[in-house]
This record gives structure tokens, C-alpha cells and sequence, in this order.
């Protein structure tokens, strides 16, 4: 069965998929819930097409707030119904010297990660130009209350709060219509941002474009529906669909684009 999902996926998006059927099987076989680390927007679409072919599975996906970029999935038995508490998300104040320290997305996350965590067991990052707030697996809270104490040369100190009190980000999407003869990462970036060909493979080349926040080196990697490519110093953006294509054999695409 995997080998024919396959075909409708990236060679290297098989590990995955064969995760997600595991999730699957075990909700099957134990007929309780299970809760996944929090997903890109990629990875829960493809949970989201898998756990569909299934009717005695149900899906839901939380990431501590409505407008959430990663989540949780918890698959689930037909009798169950989630809660917010069920998918184990913890909110985190940051609570630094703002008028004299400098904090920003990278800095934030490189220092998380330096604990050694995985990145899945973090959620959002966000702020409203001033205060920043972390979602993290609720497993993860105390630990990083205990390890965090400075990003770069500034204290810190990681604050348990309340879900309700979330900052609202301030990041702004605009969705457009993008032209492209390719779904390559080099065509898109150049469509996107208005760039050459050439300067788009310079600046993957030089390490300044990530893929669902995952460094990529190659500009032939084909980029799918809910991809998030990522510039550095000029934003991100994702397909939202695949509209069709022109009669010059062009993609159409509906782009969602980060204003920075």
C-alpha cells in the first residue's frame, strides 16, 4: 500500500508517510489517541491526505492559538473528542531587558535548540515587535525553564503563562497570483521576489534559503503546496494551490507572501 502513496509524494517525504501510517496503525490497534510533535504546514497537509483514506481515524491539529504556522495532529478513534489540553501545548514568556537588548526569531530558536531539543518539539515563535512568546511541547517546559537563561550575551528568564493572554504576531500575509514555468525553488524565489534567475541560486548557494526551516542547497528541489520557503532579510512564502496552467504550459499559483 506505502509503495503506491508514494508516487504522490517526495522521494524524501517516505519517511514521513511511513510515520504517519504508524500513528495510524497504533490509533487502530490500541484505539486510543496519539499526539504528534508539532508539524510544518507541509507535514500536517500530508497527515491530513493520509489520515482522510481512513474512516475510522478523525484528525485535529493544535498550536496554542487560532492562526498557529506549526501544530500538533492528534489522530484519534471515532468516540473521542480532543481537547486544548489533550494536544500538551505550553506557552512561554520571554522576559528580558527590552529597551536594552536586541532579541530576535534566530536567535530565539538557535538557543532553544542548542539545549538539545528537536526542533519539532517546538512550536511558533512570536511577537509584536517588542515581547516574544514561545509555544513548546508541554514535556519540554521545565526543562527549558531550567536551561535558558541567556540568548547570545542578554538574560533571560522563560515564564510559564496562560494561553489567553498570547500576543496576537504582527506578521502580515498577502496572497498573490505567481507565474512560474516551474515549481523548482530557484524559479519560485526569483517569480516571488522579483529576482534574477541567477541571483536566486546565489542566495541558496550562500545558505540564505531554508525549506519548512530546513537549510536547502539544491535550486532544482521541487517545492509543493504548503511548502515554506524561506529568504533571509526578505521573508517567507508558501503555495497556497495550484491553480492550473497558462497556455504557455505556466503554472499558476496562488502564493501566500510575508510582508517584512
Amino acid at each position: 500500500m506505502n509503495e503506491t502513496v508514494y508516487q504522490h509524494y517526495r522521494r524524501e517525504e517516505a519517511a514521513f508517510i511511513d510515520q504517519v501510517f504508524s500513528w495510524m496503525q497504533q490509533v487502530e490497534n490500541r484505539y486510543t489517541p496519539y499526539i504528534s510533535n508539532f508539524l510544518t504546514p507541509r507535514e500536517a497537509l500530508i497527515v491530513t491526505q493520509l489520515v482522510n483514506t481512513n474512516e475510522d481515524i478523525d484528525l485535529a491539529f493544535d498550536g496554542g492559538y487560532d492562526d498557529a504556522e506549526r501544530k500538533r495532529a492528534c489522530l484519534y478513534p471515532n468516540y473521542f473528542e480532543p481537547t486544548y489540553d489533550d494536544f500538551k501545548v505550553s506557552a512561554l514568556n520571554l522576559n528580558f531587558p527590552v529597551k536594552f537588548a536586541n532579541i530576535t526569531h534566530g536567535r530565539i530558536l538557535g538557543t532553544l535548540i542548542s539545549t538539545g531539543i528537536e526542533r519539532d518539539r517546538i512550536g511558533d515563535i512570536i511577537t509584536d515587535g517588542e515581547r516574544w512568546h514561545i509555544l513548546v511541547d508541554q514535556t519540554m517546559e521545565d526543562f527549558l525553564i531550567q536551561q535558558v537563561t541567556k540568548i547570545g550575551n542578554v538574560g533571560v528568564k522563560l515564564e510559564p503563562m496562560d494561553k489567553g493572554d498570547l500576543l496576537t504576531p504582527i506578521e502580515t500575509w498577502q496572497t498573490v497570483t505567481v507565474i512560474s514555468s516551474s515549481l523548482r525553488l530557484d524559479a519560485l524565489i526569483s517569480k516571488v521576489y522579483n529576482f534574477s534567475r541567477q541571483r536566486a541560486k546565489d542566495s541558496i548557494a550562500a545558505g540564505l534559503v531554508k525549506v519548512n526551516f530546513v537549510e536547502m542547497e539544491r535550486g532544482d528541489a521541487l517545492i509543493g503546496v504548503q511548502d515554506i520557503v524561506s529568504v533571509r532579510k526578505f521573508g517567507r512564502f508558501w503555495i497556497q494551490s495550484v491553480e492550473g496552467v497558462t497556455k504557455k504550459d505556466n503554472f499558476r499559483l496562488l502564493v501566500n507572501v510575508l510582508e517584512i
